[in-house]
């Protein structure tokens, strides 16, 4: 068995950490291992079924940036536990270090003040390598090293962002990508109506089987109908979907009594994709076929089964009409839920067998839900986001990305029937102001990615229920949060002025 041990100081530490069981160890081909973590003292061990060198990844405090998920460089195993502030600073001051070369070999022009701050992280992570032997002092000075690469990492994608944004307004008068959000009940709160259209130029249309078809064989399309009809009147882009919602409780009730007769299942998955594709032929041209199938949930399938229903589904949408664009979601894109040992496939490789498939795969939809559980994708800062739609890109096909960001901290119960912990692991407790500010810098970074051709919000109304709660941009008052302004200044006001 492969245990990997991190000494972490100051003592007691570990007890401020809520998180520190969600660490998990990745390999050389970015594979997260299932793991099993234990902690004695300040002794944190990882322990895993292969003996490989390999990256811890955990959520870490950071001054100014709450608890994001920092990771090391790849480490052999030995017996002397690693002194765990001074392998992740070494593994942040590596990877700053990575990707200003290769924007540099690009042309970008880098900040002037971005050299002094990896120069002083360098040296505090060379002072903290020599005083090993002094665990507390070693971690102390890493953690500030820790703390100035993160810095810099902020400032030097900052800086790409606006060079690639500013290289995108000088060729075009377009939006790089499509900004928009999804519908939820704006149509029932008609005072709400000009706030979306002023902000989004395209909607996500919700197709919740379970709704739709509560009672099997009894529809009820008249909400869709209306929004469908709302969304062509004012020429917004649709995206529809999900038709079939892997999560636990996204399918109708009524099928689980099929859950140990696959084939029938699967034959009442296509019956409904066939049946809401051709009833929308021609008004609907973007679907997103399935979501969540990476991780799943629903009726206790299998990653196997999950995987041929979601190939299913697109093979029935393509029959149905030929023309028409399909995506997939996928959650929790760094792979994290890997660890558990419950699934094989990293997110990518979910990807893969559907391309090598053959099955008509148009775009991919990544799932960003930032401080949510239990379906979180933990806190990362713009460099990890940036690098990651860079992997990403390397699909060769379109990415749509759907955000979500908490407004509020506390616990909330979804229309899921599942309960949500919105947790304060972000930059500061989650606020309006927070979510603005992480929307701003994500929506930005996002458009300069050119792979990226569609940005969602995953909640326009917190007086809806949603898997994400607080994550709506207008409050349960009725009120507009700032979060929805960022919006409305990239799609009105941001792309229409002159270059300075």
């Amino acid at each position: 068995m492969g245990v990997m041990r991190f000494h972490i100081a100051p003592p007691g530490l570990l007890a401020r950490l809520p998180e520190w069981d969600q660490a998990y160890i990745t390999g050389a081909d970015k594979r997260v291992f299932a793991c099993r973590v234990e902690v004695e003292g300040d002794v944190l061990t990882i322990l895993r079924q292969k003996q490989e060198s390999g990256k811890l990844h955990i959520c870490w405090p950071v001054e100014g940036y709450g608890r994001p998920v920092a990771f090391t460089c790849s480490l052999p195993e030995r017996e002397e536990p690693f002194i765990l502030p001074l392998e992740l600073a070494r593994g942040k001051v590596a990877r700053l270090r990575d990707q200003l070369g290769a924007w540099q070999i690009a042309g970008m022009v880098i900040p002037r003040n971005f050299h002094a701050l990896q120069k002083d992280s360098q040296h505090l992570l060379a002072k903290a390598a020599q005083r090993q032997d002094q665990p507390e002092e070693c971690s102390e000075l890493a953690q500030k090293s820790l703390t100035l690469a993160y810095q810099a990492a902020e400032l030097l994608t900052s800086a790409y962002t606006q060079q690639r944004l500013e290289i995108y307004r000088r060729r075009s008068t377009q939006l790089p990508s499509l900004l928009g959000c999804h519908l939820g009940d704006v149509i029932a709160q008609k005072k709400d109506e000009d706030a979306f259209l002023s902000s989004f130029n395209a909607a996500f249309v919700p197709v919740e089987w379970r709704n739709i078809e509560p009672q099997e064989g009894e529809y009820n399309w008249d909400q869709l109908d209306e929004q469908v009809e709302w969304c062509q009147a004012n020429k917004l882009f649709m995206h529809a979907g999900p038709l079939l919602d892997l999560t636990e409780n996204g399918m109708p009730e009524w099928l689980a009594k099929w859950k140990d007769d696959f084939l029938n299942m699967q034959s009442f998955v296509s019956d409904f994709v066939e049946t809401a594709i051709s009833r929308y032929f021609g008004k609907i041209r973007y679907w997103e076929v399935s979501a969540y199938g990476n991780t799943g949930g629903a009726l206790g399938l299998t990653e196997e089964q999950r995987l041929t229903l979601v190939a299913r589904t697109l093979e029935i949408a393509r029959q149905v009409d030929d023309e028409i664009q399909l995506s997939i979601r996928i959650a929790q894109p760094w792979g994290g839920y890997l660890a558990s040992g419950e699934h094989r496939l990293s997110p990518l490789q979910f990807i893969y067998a559907l391309i090598r498939s053959g099955v008509g795969l148009s775009t991919v939809n990544v799932e960003l839900g930032v401080g949510f559980a239990p379906r979180k994708t933990g806190y990362r800062d713009l460099l990890e986001i940036s690098q990651l739609f860079d992997l990403w890109g390397g699909l060769g096909i379109p990415l749509q990305v759907t955000l979500a960001y908490p407004s509020a901290a506390g616990v909330d119960s979804d229309s899921y029937g599942n309960m949500e912990a919105v947790e304060t692991d972000a930059k500061h407790p989650p606020s309006f102001e927070q979510q603005a500010e992480w929307t701003h810098k994500v929506v930005s970074l996002l458009m300069a990615k050119q792979s990226v051709v569609g940005i969602y919000w995953t909640n326009f109304d917190d007086r809806n229920q949603h898997r994400y709660p607080f994550a709506g941009l207008i409050d349960n008052e009725g009120n507009q949060k700032p979060a929805l302004q960022v919006f409305d200044h990239y799609l009105n006001e941001f792309w229409s002025k002159t270059n300075v």
